[in-house]
């Protein structure tokens, strides 16, 4: 029989709207053998896709000679509850209802399964191997398919009664009809404008409203927000003015984020902080505009250092810990 003590690795996994990441990890934080081959849309049936997973876990835990020595698995996943071990009506994710995750991985694995919010795990991350290291109070922003958030107060995870706790994605920023329709069913959400997808919707609008600025834009179908950074890279004046409108509204929305927690630092994370200073720059514009004076200049506004995959495999991997 193994020992506790010889269970020295455990699983991390980031499951996302776009791809699912796996990865081997030692108390160290090294991980040790990864895989990001999971397209998470292609299984429309959950119990596929759970058997999709573990059937990689097991093939990188033989890959490393790690059998008997899995302590267990940490779940970063969208709405997934920490205390129930589920996932719940995740807007981004094919599979709808109360979804019993760690109970249907955990039997089919052999391991204790934990999960959390994705933006929660990538939180965790960071204050273990990252830009956090060392700090008890900041927020996490994860820009990617939709816009999550990971709240650290006072060195703990904000969780709330019921597990949901900082949904700040899923904050109004336009109010009414006239709000983008968001996967949750609201209108609004800074989700709908901040994130990758948000940016390419962006750009389709800007595009119709202009039709006279030249734009390299115009001759690409179906836009990304990489297309959109390439364009400004290269000067495209409509490419520059979609991530202004872009950062401005982040920039806002941070500024009452900033109001709530007082963090020491906002840490953006996520595909799109590739794009750089072109969305950064009207991030901190808009913050330093829109911020109150008593918490002017305090928090800083920093991109995650760590890989995308890291820290939210990283992250996942702690809760394997416990």
């Amino acid at each position: 029989m193994v020992s506790d003590v010889e269970k020295n690795l455990v699983v991390g996994i980031d499951v996302g709207g776009t791809g699912t990441k796996i990865g081997i990890v030692d108390a160290r934080g090294e991980i040790l053998a990864r895989d990001e081959s999971i397209a998470t849309p292609q299984y429309t049936d959950f119990n596929e896709f759970v058997d999709a997973m573990n059937s990689v876990v097991q093939r990188l835990i033989s890959e490393v000679g790690a059998e008997g020595r899995i302590r267990g698995i940490g779940i970063g996943a969208p709405n997934a509850n920490y205390y129930a071990g589920t996932i719940e009506n995740a807007p981004n994710l094919p599979w709808k209802g109360v979804l019993e995750l760690c109970k249907v991985f955990s039997e089919k694995a052999g391991v204790p399964v934990y999960t959390t919010n994705d933006a929660n795990a990538a939180a965790i991350g960071e204050m273990t191997y990252g830009t956090a290291k060392g700090m008890k109070n900041f927020i996490v922003i994860t820009l990617g398919t939709g816009v999550g958030s990971g709240i650290v107060i006072n060195g703990q995870l904000v969780y709330g009664c019921d597990g949901f706790a900082g949904e700040l994605g899923h904050v109004t920023m336009v109010r009414g009809k006239q709000g983008r329709l968001c996967g949750c069913g609201g209108r609004g959400c800074l989700e709908t404008y901040c994130s990758a997808t948000g940016v390419a919707r962006t750009a389709k609008e800007i595009l119709k409203a202009d039709k006279t600025t030249p734009s390299a834009l115009r001759g690409i179908k179906n836009i990304t927000s990489k297309d959109v950074f390439l364009a400004a890279k290269a000067g495209d004046k409509i490419a520059k003015e979609i991530f202004k409108q872009t950062g401005t509204m982040l920039g806002e929305a941070i500024a009452d984020f900033i109001k709530f927690s007082s963090p020491e630092a906002i840490i953006l994370f996520g595909g799109l902080t590739r794009s750089g200073k072109y969305i950064l720059d009207p991030v901190k514009k808009a913050v330093d505009k829109n911020v109150m004076p008593i918490f002017k200049g305090k928090a800083k506004i920093l991109i995650s250092q760590l890989k995308d995959s890291d820290a939210a495999i990283l992250g996942a991997s702690a809760l394997a810990w416990e």
